[in-house]
């Protein structure tokens, strides 16, 4: 449930620590002030990501809680990643993070003062420049099987920055384990038939070599 360490190479140099912190939270206790600081904050991340999803559902012509309900979020399985992105003077690598796709639904993140952030569009890669205090929020995976392609999920990367060291606290909002994630009945017809597996969101998170925790993309391996 807690898991830290370093990848160090000329392709990643990065500290990290990841913590499941929904439905149970889990965190470090020798740091005096970390849990209580942490839990608060990944609450109003939590309730930030929710309301967005009940905007989403909003959006799509459903009751404003479709989503909460079909996704089981009361007992949605959540995960942060806190990321340190260390200075690398002589790396020939551009890239602090190689362009992927996030699993879950949403990806709330505080990206920190300097960011890096990077959005995949039309082809070109385009610098995520946020406001100071603002959060970013990424369309993962799951939004994306659930609308059968109509939402997408967003592809991004983290590119290096030589001179500035760099901390990124995403929050995984996802639903819970035993959850089918499958096309919705509404956007399924037989000119749009479903795209995407059918699995529960434990057996998504584990359909790629990746841990359960690691939030890289299971995608691939569900697309039809």
């Amino acid at each position: 449930m807690i898991r830290w360490g370093k990848w160090d190479s000329n392709s990643l140099s990065t500290g990290f620590i990841k913590m499941v912190v929904h439905p149970t939270f889990h965190c470090p206790t020798k740091l005096a002030g970390l849990s209580e600081i942490l839990r608060e904050c990944i609450k109003r991340m939590r309730e930030l990501g929710i309301q967005l999803l009940r905007a989403i559902s909003k959006t799509l012509g459903f009751e404003e809680c479709y989503k909460e309900k079909r996704m089981k979020l009361e007992s949605g399985h959540d995960f942060i990643s806190a990321n340190d992105y260390l200075v690398r003077l002589n790396s020939e690598n551009q890239l602090d993070q190689p362009p992927h796709y996030d699993t879950g639904l949403l990806v709330v993140l505080l990206p920190g003062e300097s960011n890096g952030l990077q959005l995949e569009h039309h082809g070109k890669w385009i610098n995520v420049n946020p406001q100071p205090n603002s959060i970013v929020v990424i369309i993962a995976d799951h939004i994306e099987i659930l609308t059968n392609g109509k939402y997408k999920s967003l592809f991004h990367r983290v590119v290096l920055n030589k001179k500035v060291r760099r901390i990124m606290l995403p929050l995984f909002l996802g639903p819970s384990l035993d959850t089918k994630v499958s096309p919705m009945p509404e956007f399924v017809d037989e000119h749009h038939p479903p795209a995407y597996l059918v699995k529960t969101y434990k057996e998504l998170l584990e359909t790629n070599p990746y841990q359960v925790i690691d939030g890289m993309s299971c995608m691939k391996y569900v697309r039809l």
